[in-house]
């Protein structure tokens, strides 16, 4: 990653990263859309390639999420005792609410982190 040669005060990572604000400066959106990490920040122009979240967002989206959804249609099945239909009516759509709104937030807090540790990709030094 380049050396970052602007001079902003430090920005919170957690609360920029939920946000889906810049790492650097915390006023830039992070996203263009839902989900796609916009080429740079629109106020500082803190270049976003080297935000790279890979899979880390998803597999946390997958453990959490999914325990809420399962703990939510179990209580609706024992407290409702709705037909499979309705299950499907209800507990889908607020899985993927769920899952989309802090598959987003994950997105940008561990691109926050990224930026704030100066974390990149392993490289062998070969001098």
């Amino acid at each position: 990653m380049p050396q970052d040669e602007a001079h902003y005060p430090p920005q919170d990572a957690v609360s920029t990263g939920l946000r889906g604000h810049c790492p650097r400066c915390g006023q830039g959106r992070l996203f263009d859309g839902l989900l796609k990490v916009r080429p740079r920040c629109t106020a500082c122009g803190l270049d976003y390639g080297f935000a790279d979240a890979g899979d880390g967002p998803a597999v946390f989206v997958m453990l959490l999420v999914g325990f809420l959804v399962v703990g939510f249609a179990l209580w609706f099945e024992f407290t409702f005792h709705p037909p499979v239909f309705l299950h499907v009516i209800v507990t889908l759509p607020f899985a993927v609410i769920v899952c989309l709104g802090s598959l987003r937030m994950l997105k940008g807090l561990l691109i926050a982190l990224q930026y704030k540790h100066n974390a990149s990709e392993g490289r062998i030094d070969r001098e």
